[in-house]
């Protein structure tokens, strides 16, 4: 293959073509764009690089070594499953923007710098955003504003954060960042906000489940794996990022039991995988590195089914609340089907791909000695049984049957989630295909008596939670708020704030400027000579003693002999002299 040959151009060039394709050529050409970016993705050597310079700098677009790759490989194969789903459904304007948003995702993740890094990373945003849009509808509007908002402002700190680095005589080169020093500081606030830190992570909640039932399958994947990667490219070994996942892990867990609907428990259960990935990025062993890129990489696989079987479950009942569902399992087998291998690979049960890459995170705390964060990992694993694994699965496809009833979606969509639970199958039973893409020299031997006995607890503990506290895990009718009730009340606060300043503000300078300032200089220049001597005369005999109608005799005088025309020879000369005066002034002084 051409090694100068960038994978994400494809994607890029795809969509710069698809609006030019007939709808029977673009069926064609969306899945045969990430198989094509696949081949030329697996053809690159670890010495390909693409050098070009901007703003006097030597960057380079292509580093393909084993961390980079890692990520490439999935992000393909993880395109040409969407897209699937997505054939029959997705508008135009939706299909272009995930094009631009993989493609962008693709070169962030194979970027060598950080300028190049950052474009990619801006363009993903954008895009992205386009992703929210295409459902059209006001709820989507409103989400796509507040997400992109978010995401400016992360590129902000991000942006901020490399040109201090630069400023400070750091390398342009994207690599591990020494601890400390503001620059650090700021692009690992870039990298959080993307990746759905607490207290950052209400845009993920709020924006991904307005997005149509195939657009929710591009975004899951892409904006918070290209921050893993980033995560672990810049900043593993950051002890503060144990904390960081934990409280994700736990945060994510909690609010997907309280969720009731659908998609919005999905994008819960989704922050709290990323916070288990986060705390192994900052546990730093080789051992836990890899098991936050092999993790990331097995969650772009089970969450893309579990939002596939949920929007096909959404599009197919028109419902996405868990109290409005249930009973679906007979008219959608396949779905189900497809739904429970998701589930329980997120369970991490034994056979799937999440029992060969979580446990490496947890093994890499309990053997650095990270003991409060291997706990609250635990915590978060058992967890993710009761709301993923089991809740779930039980309120969407048990129960009583439909009155209305539903039927499995297209065979394109099938075939999309097909494709996905034979990966988690895969990968679960054949582990070192997996392993062969990891970035370290680490060994890990998933299915030993003991680790498979441990977890087999674990998923028998939680469901047995779950049984006995079901009564109290159904789902109420209503809307969880999480961090972003701070950003709404503070958003009306400051709308509110803003409204009485400037609507003040504004009022006086209309009731000031164009009311009251135009009729006073009317008034003066109808008579300003009057107004003039007024304003000097009148203060002056004033000092002099006169007062009552003396004065006001005086002022008649002025009024009438300056309608005459005529005024004191002394008072021109005087303001001639004073005007001289203050011109000689400013000339010698200024």
């Amino acid at each position: 293959m051409i090694e100068w040959l960038h994978p994400s151009l494809v994607f890029f060039a795809a969509a710069l073509a698809l609006p030019l394709c007939p709808p029977v050529v673009r069926r064609v050409v969306l899945p045969a764009t990430p198989l094509l970016a696949f081949a030329l993705l697996w053809s690159l050597s670890p010495q390909a690089s693409l050098p070009y310079q901007l703003f006097g700098f030597e960057l380079n677009l292509l580093r393909a070594d084993g961390l980079s790759r890692a990520f490439g490989v999935v992000f393909t194969l993880n395109a040409l499953a969407a897209f699937l789903f997505a054939l029959t459904r997705g508008s135009l304007g939706q299909h272009c923007a995930a094009l631009v948003y993989i493609g962008a995702s693709l070169g962030a993740v194979l970027a060598a710098d950080l300028i190049s890094l950052y474009l990619f990373w801006e363009v993903m945003a954008v895009a992205s955003t386009f992703i929210i849009l295409a459902r059209r509808t006001p709820q989507s509007f409103a989400a796509g504003l507040r997400y992109i908002l978010v995401h400016l402002f992360g590129g902000l700190c991000l942006l901020a954060g490399m040109l201090l680095h630069l400023a400070q005589g750091g390398g342009v080169e994207f690599a591990l960042l020494a601890h400390g020093g503001a620059a650090a500081w700021l692009i690992l606030l870039g990298f959080l906000v993307n990746v759905a830190a607490f207290p950052l992570s209400a845009w993920l909640s709020d924006a991904y489940p307005q997005a149509t039932a195939t657009g929710a399958v591009f975004l899951t994947a892409y904006t918070t794996k290209t921050a893993v990667y980033a995560l672990v490219r810049g900043f593993a070994g950051w002890e503060v990022l144990i904390a960081v996942g934990a409280v994700m892990a736990l945060f994510g867990v909690i609010y997907a039991l309280l969720e009731n609907e659908m998609r919005r428990m999905l994008a819960f259960a989704l922050i709290s995988q990323n916070g288990i990935m986060v705390a192994g990025v900052g546990v730093g062993s080789a051992l836990a590195l890899n098991g936050a890129v092999a993790y990331a990489m097995v969650c772009i696989l089970y969450m893309g089914l579990l939002w596939m079987s949920a929007g096909a479950v959404e599009e197919q009942t028109g419902r996405s609340r868990l109290s409005e569902l249930g009973g679906l399992r007979q008219g959608m087998p396949w779905t189900f089907a497809f739904a429970l291998v998701g589930a329980l690979t997120i369970a991490s049960v034994p056979g799937l791909g999440g029992f060969v890459s979580k446990p490496m995170i947890l093994k890499g705390a309990a053997y650095g000695g990270y003991y409060w964060g291997w706990l609250a990992l635990e915590l978060a694993a058992a967890g993710v049984v009761l709301h993923a694994a089991l809740r779930y699965p039980l309120e969407v496809f048990f129960g009583p049957p439909p009155t209305k009833p539903a039927a499995d979606p297209p065979p394109s969509m099938l075939a999309a989630m097909g494709l996905l639970a034979a990966a988690c199958l895969g990968l679960g039973l054949f582990p070192q295909a997996l392993y062969a893409l990891l970035p370290y020299e680490a060994d890990f031997v998933p299915y030993k008596f003991e680790q498979v006995l441990n977890q087999l607890q674990l998923l028998a503990g939680a469901a047995l939670v779950y049984l006995l506290a079901r009564p109290w895990l159904r789902p109420a009718a209503g809307l969880s708020l999480d961090t972003d009730w701070f950003y709404r009340r503070g958003g009306q606060a400051f709308y509110r704030l803003a409204e009485g300043l400037f609507n003040n503000l504004n009022a006086w300078g209309e009731r000031y400027f164009l009311r009251r300032l135009p009729e006073q200089l009317t008034r003066f220049f109808s008579l300003p000579g009057v107004h003039l001597q007024r304003l000097v005369w009148l203060p002056l005999l004033q000092m002099r003693g006169k007062t009552g109608a003396a004065l006001e005799q005086e002022a008649e005088f002025l009024v009438r002999r300056s309608r005459h025309g005529s005024y004191p020879v002394g008072g021109g000369v005087l303001l001639s002299v004073l005007f001289i005066a203050l011109m000689s002034f400013l000339f010698f002084f200024f």
